[in-house]
């Protein structure tokens, strides 16, 4: 009875085994196969069907050969999606249309493509991409801003860096969506976006979400040594042209807008561990609290209401000094 057992669980693992590899080909097919009308489920259809096949066979005793088969077709599978490269030449969405790209003498950092969009809806604005220079020895702060649309686990993380003379650049890495896509978090595993790095200004890329989507913005001023804030800065930049250089694939779970900055920050402190709240970008605020990073001489739960800075957005609208106005009851963190 143990025997029979153990061989009827170790069939119904291997079996969900199968399914669950048939289903990824399965939905790898759909994203990747671009047949017109119903011709687009043929692929799909055999890769689930070959996968029932190949479970069915397991009660049988050729199941050795039907479990070779279908891992030798797996690695062939395997072999052809290594094959899809990232590309940068596919007629881009208007707001990821350009790259930003850095040069730099001495402190000084010409930045090229730093979009400043003045938007009235989504698909009403004028596109407005500049060329700005910093001076990377006058970096005072570097805020974390996350944008929640869907819940507290969801959110997407914008990094702000500032300058003396006022000045601040944004970071936000996003996915570089065709003029015909919409985003998903699905097709976000399956090779279905290249990777962006969007180089902002906060009324751009801060007032697009608050102000025209409506989402709820939340503002923390991050405790960082002026040296690791200028580490951080030219982590983007170097990281923004390489993928200017060479194009990369956004994944939904292993380079998003969150794990890529967590990458760039474990760069300057290689100890720092990794976090579920990493993953769920949403409670990123909530582990940098942890870690000493934000302010922690109130409760979380206050911290983070003092951080919506929504009403704050809408009330200052397209004001020359909307960075200034969205931090106003905003603490930062004692150095």
């Amino acid at each position: 009875m143990m025997r029979l057992l153990a061989r009827w669980t170790g069939f119904a693992f291997l079996a969900l085994a199968i399914l669950a590899i048939g289903a990824w080909c399965s939905i790898a097919l759909w994203y990747q196969c671009h047949w017109p009308g119903p011709l687009r489920f043929v692929l799909p259809a055999l890769a689930a069907g070959f996968a029932l096949v190949a479970v069915v066979f397991q009660a049988t005793r050729k199941r050795w050969i039907a479990l070779g088969v279908f891992m030798g077709a797996f690695v062939l599978f395997l072999a052809w999606w290594a094959t899809i490269p990232p590309r940068a030449d596919r007629e881009w969405a208007a707001d990821v249309a350009r790259a930003p790209t850095a040069t730099t003498n001495g402190d000084q950092v010409i930045v090229t493509n730093v979009r400043n969009f003045a938007w009235r809806s989504e698909t009403d604005f004028d596109a407005v991409w500049e060329v700005r220079t910093y001076d990377v020895a006058t970096l005072t702060d570097v805020d974390l801003i996350m944008s929640y649309w869907m819940g507290e686990a969801i959110a997407h993380t914008i990094v702000s860096f500032g300058f003396a003379d006022g000045q601040r650049l944004a970071f936000s890495i996003e996915t570089r969506k065709e003029v015909h896509e919409e985003y998903s978090s699905i097709a976000g595993f399956f090779k279905q976006y290249e990777l962006a790095i969007v180089a902002a200004d906060e009324r751009d890329v801060v007032r697009v979400r608050s102000n025209v989507r409506g989402e709820d913005v939340r503002l923390y001023r991050m405790r960082m040594t002026p040296e690791d804030a200028r580490r951080l800065f030219l982590e983007y930049l170097d990281t923004a042209n390489d993928l200017a250089r060479q194009p990369r694939f956004y994944n939904t779970l292993t380079a998003n807008c969150t794990t890529l900055v967590f990458d760039m920050v474990r760069v300057i402190h290689p100890g720092l561990p990794l976090d579920i709240r990493v993953v769920l970008a949403g409670y990123l605020p909530d582990y940098a609290y942890a870690v000493g990073a934000t302010n922690t001489e109130m409760t979380f739960e206050r911290l983070r209401e003092l951080a919506r800075i929504h009403d704050r957005a809408i009330l200052a609208g397209a004001d020359p000094d909307f960075s200034a106005r969205i931090r106003e009851g905003v603490p930062a963190p004692h150095k």
